[in-house]
């Protein structure tokens, strides 16, 4: 029998105890901790390689920055190609406040040290010391600049302080408005490798001055300018302030003239200032330019003829509606708008009601220049004899209870045939052809809708903001007959009120731009003139709906209106022949003058005409007011008569030079 084997012992003579198998709960820790290595390794992984791209943006936006720069705007040009608007040169003087930031430290150290010093417990914070610092220091370099120009400036610590928060990579403007030779000082002055720099910018130029104010238009300030198609949308942006069109030309052709906003992307410190170079750069681009259909000599010849008068006058090409003189009194210095507008301009402005283009927006009855309208829808309802002189003109007439006058200067016209009831004005001979009194009605129903086929019953559609609307409304323009009376003021219509029609008095209220359309349609024989501000030298000539008179027809009221410019007096526009000032030689004029009474002790002085008869080729509406009395033959003709000369004087010099070899 074999003996039993003896216990395992050590070297040292002491039991040792043995184990067979495995522990489960081991065997399962080294399973977990192999599993929360492998997610381990797969969220690094994953941050790795699936999210590196947004660690990457999320860098970018915190040490990337874009600035966005507008490009300049177009120039606006007359129709011969002379400058309206252009950009001027804008010098600044500005300091780089990256380059001062060991400055900033030194002197906020020196002013933490003055205050502890001092054994004042109130010390200010940090950010009071910094900003204090910075202010002192730019303060510092300011007057080194004004040491070198004379001038005595002062830093604006909250102007510093929201450029410091919102726009610290930008250089810190510290003068604006300098003049050239004291950019040239600067610039020859100022020591190498300063942190002050001078730079030029551009802001809007306006040659002529006030010169056609109401219909260039002025630019506010855009502080949303955007870079189309630049990269970096998603990084943190400083934009410059550009310019947007607010009023006139500039804003109805804002898009165009508008500049190609141009861009850099900066790094930045962790103090938010820029790293040269810039990572990316894109330059801005020069907007489009637009050519008028001004001619600005023309347009100064209409401005100086109204003065410093209340009123508007307009110049269109009677073939094509091109607009060549568009004025309106008063009006205001275009340069006050640029580079900014100050409040002292605008209360000016707002005093001599200068705001309001009254060539397009003031609503005027048209006075006797109606009666042009009053004629063609006569002789066009077959109610109107031109040959017949029943109508005595005693100098007033009695309709229902009220006498209405007839106001010439000499108390009476007498027996007048239509040429010369057009030419003398006679209002008796129109309300009794209006109300039918003696002779066949004209009648309101011919009158409005004779008004309205010549579309004086609504807007233009130039290309100007704030035209008059048409419509059934207040302040609206106006071409009114008995529904609208009985709708609008609840009361019916009388032979008082065709009366007042008859004579462009009453419900009817039309702006200076529809009767100088009105007058190049009549000067073509048409019943529509569509005006336009674009100039373009191969537009063709508008044609409209015929007025549908006979060659007969049409010659009687081409008489009546030669007539109107012709001697003697009581022929209401007569001084265009006999003063000769206002002569325009060798060139037959047809025109009619009116008067329209206004609220208050004002009258509203009114002149209408084309030239020359025979080939027409320029129409003028005149439209100024006065205190009564205040006479479209005195007052108005001549205004048209020297914007005339001017059209055909410098028609003839082109002639003479085109004719030189």
């Amino acid at each position: 029998m074999a003996s039993p084997e003896p216990d395992p012992v050590d070297r040292s003579g002491r039991l040792v105890e043995s184990h067979h198998g495995y522990d489960p709960r081991i065997v399962s820790l080294y399973f977990l901790i192999g599993a929360l290595l492998l997610v381990l390794a797969g969220g690094l992984a994953y941050q790795q390689l699936f999210r590196n791209g947004t660690y990457f943006w999320r860098e970018r936006q915190q040490n990337e920055r874009r600035v966005v720069m507008p490009g300049p705007r177009g120039t606006i040009y007359d129709r011969d190609g002379i400058p309206l608007v252009t950009n001027r040169a804008l010098f600044a003087l500005a300091i780089d406040l990256a380059r001062l930031q060991p400055d900033f430290r030194r002197e906020f150290i020196r002013i933490r040290k003055n205050y502890r010093d001092s054994g004042d417990h109130d010390l200010p914070t940090s950010d009071d010391m910094e900003e204090i610092a910075r202010a002192s220091v730019v303060q510092t370099y300011l007057d080194q600049a004004d040491a070198i120009l004379g001038r005595k400036g002062r830093v604006d610590p909250a102007s510093l302080r929201q450029h410091f928060k919102r726009q610290r990579l930008l250089p810190y403007p510290l003068m604006t408005d300098l003049e050239q030779d004291e950019f040239a000082r600067l610039t020859e002055h100022l020591p190498v490798g300063s942190p002050l720099q001078v730079y030029a910018t551009s802001a809007r130029y306006y040659p002529y001055g006030s010169a056609a104010s109401h219909v260039l238009g002025y630019v506010g300030v855009d502080p949303d300018v955007d870079a189309e198609d630049f990269n970096g949308e998603d990084l943190h942006t400083i934009k410059l302030k550009g310019f947007i069109g607010r009023d006139g030309l500039e804003k109805r052709f804002d898009a165009e003239l508008q500049g190609k906003a141009g861009g850099e992307i900066f790094r930045v410190d962790p103090a938010g200032f820029k790293v040269n170079p810039p990572l990316e750069k894109r330059l801005p681009v020069q907007g489009g330019n637009l050519t008028t259909s001004l001619d600005i000599e023309l347009q100064l010849a209409a401005e100086r003829a109204l003065g410093e008068r209340q009123g508007s006058a307009v110049a269109l090409d009677v073939r094509t509606g091109e607009v060549l003189a568009l004025a309106s009194k008063p009006d205001y210095d275009l340069n006050a708008f640029s580079p900014r507008l100050l409040p002292a301009t605008v209360a000016d402005i707002e005093k001599r009601g200068a705001w309001t283009n009254l060539a397009i927006a003031g609503l005027l009855p048209p006075g006797s220049t109606f009666k042009t309208v009053m004629t063609l829808a006569g002789l066009r309802n077959g109610t109107l004899d031109p040959a017949d002189t029943s109508i005595d003109c005693e100098g007033s007439i009695l309709i229902g209870n009220r006498l209405f006058r007839c106001d010439n200067g000499l108390g009476h016209h007498g027996n007048l045939d239509l040429r010369e009831a057009i030419a003398q004005s006679c209002d008796v001979y129109f309300y009794s052809h209006g109300i039918g009194r003696g002779v066949p009605a004209i009648g309101v129903d011919a009158i409005v809708a004779e008004a309205r086929r010549f579309h004086l019953d609504r807007p233009t559609g130039i290309e100007l903001p704030n035209e008059a609307r048409g419509g059934d409304g207040a302040g609206r323009i106006l071409v009114a007959g008995p529904g609208w009376k009985k709708k609008n003021r609840g009361e019916s219509w009388t032979d008082g009120d065709t009366a007042n029609l008859s004579i462009g008095q009453g419900f009817l209220l039309f702006t200076p731009l529809q009767m100088a359309c009105y007058t190049a349609s009549l000067a073509r024989g048409e019943t529509t003139t569509v005006p336009t501000l674009v100039h373009d030298p191969h537009r063709p000539a508008q044609h409209t709906e015929p007025i549908g008179l006979s060659h007969e027809q049409m010659a009687v009221l081409l008489d009546g209106m030669e007539r109107c410019t012709l001697p003697p007096a009581p022929r209401t526009a007569y001084l265009l022949s006999t003063v000769e000032a206002y002569q325009v030689p060798g060139v037959r004029i047809c025109g009619k003058t009116g008067t329209a009474q206004l609220t208050g002790n004002f009258d509203e002085a009114w002149f209408i005409c084309f030239a020359p008869r025979e080939n027409p080729e320029i129409a003028v509406a005149v439209a100024i007011r006065g205190e009564r009395p205040y006479g479209g033959g005195l007052e108005a003709a001549p205004v048209a008569a020297l914007i005339l000369k001017k059209y055909f004087a410098d028609k003839a010099h082109a002639a003479s030079v085109a004719a030189v070899p």
